[in-house]
């Protein structure tokens, strides 16, 4: 089955230039445009549609209501924000909206594909710039989203280490309690670079590794942390100290 898109764009030229292009991919198949929040919103009720590609500034609703109130009706609707924006005033109501990709319209159209279908298959995508603005917010405030995400849990050792020597910054205890150990080295450096919203290709090229080698290790740290995506492991460092 190939996976269904809805376009909502106030645009008709950019509109037409996503559907001539994901026409030509074998596994998607546009159902629907929309030219304002509104009619993205009648359009995903009526199609029920896998993904919604949307830009943020639309007439009559912008992609921040309209994301809110599809996520709430249509909950299994994934929506990715295709915009120009990458401010943290776009970035962050976008993600507190529900939304699982964040990308900049002058991603590259076969990036673009790739990352239809990762969020399709539950993962989240952000350009690195998104991602770094989520990072700032996270690491300066207490502000959440709702992605589930580990929580320190007080155990004996951590009662006791009240009486031990002043933590120290870095890999402190709570950093261990939080799985840093269990990575190993370069998957520390992976994760940091992620945390600082690096792409895949990105870190090969700072590692001076490939980029295949990468994907593996970020594989592994997931795995590790027990985590679903790179966001959440980048969430997750920031949460825990392990990044500045």
């Amino acid at each position: 089955m190939p996976i269904t898109i809805l376009l909502a764009d106030d645009h008709a030229m950019v509109r037409r230039g996503l559907h001539v292009f994901l026409t030509t991919q074998q596994d998607m198949k546009v159902v629907g445009e929309a030219s304002n929040g509104q009619e993205a919103l009648a359009q995903a009720e009526a199609l029920k549609p896998d993904v919604v590609l949307m830009d943020l500034h639309m007439p009559v609703m912008d992609g921040i209501e309209t994301a809110r109130r599809m996520r709430t009706l249509l909950p299994e609707t994934r929506i990715i924000v295709l915009t120009s924006f990458s401010d943290q005033d776009h970035v962050v109501p976008a993600v507190r909206a529900g939304v699982k990709g964040y990308l900049l319209k002058d991603i590259e159209p076969e990036d673009l594909a790739v990352a239809i279908r990762n969020v399709h298959a539950g993962q989240v995508e952000l350009h690195p710039a998104a991602a770094g603005q989520l990072m700032h917010v996270m690491a300066s405030s207490d502000w959440s989203i709702n992605e589930q995400q580990p929580q320190h849990i007080p155990t004996d050792r951590s009662a006791d280490s009240q009486h031990q020597e002043p933590k120290q910054k870095g890999k402190s205890t709570e950093a261990s309690l939080g799985g840093l150990d269990m990575l190993t080295r370069r998957e520390q450096e992976v994760l940091g670079l992620i945390a600082q919203g690096l792409s895949n290709k990105e870190i090969a090229v700072q590692l001076v590794i490939t980029e295949k080698t990468v994907k593996t290790h970020v594989s592994h740290l997931l795995d590790k942390l027990g985590l679903a995506d790179r966001t959440q492991a980048a969430l997750h460092a920031v949460r825990n100290g392990w990044v500045v």
